[in-house]
């Protein structure tokens, strides 16, 4: 139930989604256009994934993998070399958690189910038609008959939990999931070789939940732009994501490098962290603190263990400031697959 807390309050939107396999056009004589639509179809059966960064310093290994969400709905990760780096390794980073300060009982984190819930809607209770601009609200109702049917709820929800949910939706209908397929058999392998599970762990106080619940239900967010952005993804990039899924299944590194990482999540996730609410518990340098206290676990591991596992976003993983850079600048050695 603390999950579901910290999900209601520190989340900007549920972007998760399950989907169902698409159509593709068959050309006797294929263009570059059917071409490029013919390798959207989300591949199946069984798939390599990615290979590993190496990250070293003093023969101390810290093997990375890259995640990718969402992937292919009908895929079976084949994952040799992750489950013998696992079997190998003293330990296993899994990513960044965030705690409470105050811990909550499964009872009482019931009780506040319905106040978190509560927290979706408008703090003036204003329908989405009165919350966005009319274009966008044009091009909403046009993705919702196509997606969401005559779901009548969904117009009460903000702008921010609209457009989630509108996503999950999508992404179900394009063949592609949001299922944890890699933690699962990241956990699964470590557990079947006793390899310790760490996260780098980041602990808040937000005060008393159920106040906190109350005062972010009264407060307004920012979110048009996350709104926006994300009618924007769906209305041009689903082929794109499903090229990623497939790059990422079967390993291409160099087609991920090529697909763009166009992605509404963090103008969603700055919503939230720039509103009043998060500025008066002094919690909008949340990424920061994550950033810090995964670099401070991984050094950590470095110093210690032989070979350490981790996993981190591909996004994160090919962009020139991301993590593993802050490592290659802290001299270590990095060695991409």
């Amino acid at each position: 139930m603390r999950t579901l807390l910290l999900a209601c309050l520190l989340h900007a939107a549920p972007f998760a989604a399950v989907a169902a396999d698409p159509v593709a056009p068959v050309d006797p004589l294929p263009t570059a256009e059917s071409a490029r639509l013919l390798e959207a179809v989300v591949v199946s059966g069984v798939q390599p994934g990615p290979g590993l960064w190496r990250v070293s310093r003093d023969r101390r290994v810290l093997w990375v993998l890259g995640t990718q969400s969402p992937l292919p709905r009908r895929f079976e990760w084949e994952a040799r070399e992750v489950r013998e780096v696992i079997a190998a390794s003293q330990a296993v980073i899994l990513g960044v958690s965030v705690q409470l300060k105050e811990e909550i009982g499964f009872f009482r984190g019931l009780t506040l189910l319905p106040a978190a819930l509560s927290s979706r809607k408008d703090p003036q209770r204003k329908p989405l038609r009165e919350l966005v601009p009319a274009q966008d609200y044009a091009r909403w109702l046009a993705l919702k008959a196509k997606y969401l049917g005559r779901d009548r709820g969904v117009e009460k929800q903000r702008p921010i939990f609209a457009a989630g949910k509108l996503y999950e939706k999508a992404v179900r209908r394009s063949g592609l999931s949001f299922d944890p397929v890699i933690g699962d058999l990241v956990r699964r392998t470590a557990k079947k070789h006793d390899v310790p599970l760490i996260e780098a762990e980041i602990r808040i106080d937000i005060g008393d939940p159920r106040q906190a619940i109350r005062d972010f239900a009264d407060h307004r967010l920012d979110d048009v732009e996350c709104f926006r952005k994300t009618l924007t993804r769906l209305e041009t990039d689903l082929d794109v994501m499903r090229e990623r899924a497939n790059a990422w299944a079967t390993g291409d590194i160099a087609g991920l490098r090529d697909l763009p990482f166009e992605d509404q999540t963090r103008t969603c996730t700055d919503a939230f962290l720039s509103s009043a609410f998060i500025r008066e518990r002094g919690l909008d340098d949340l990424r920061q603190r994550a950033r810090a206290a995964w670099l401070e676990a991984a050094e950590k591991a470095l110093a210690e263990n032989a070979s350490t596992f981790a996993m981190l976003p591909m996004a994160d993983l090919l962009k020139p400031d991301g993590y593993l850079a802050a490592l290659r600048e802290r001299g270590y050695e990095v060695e991409e697959p």
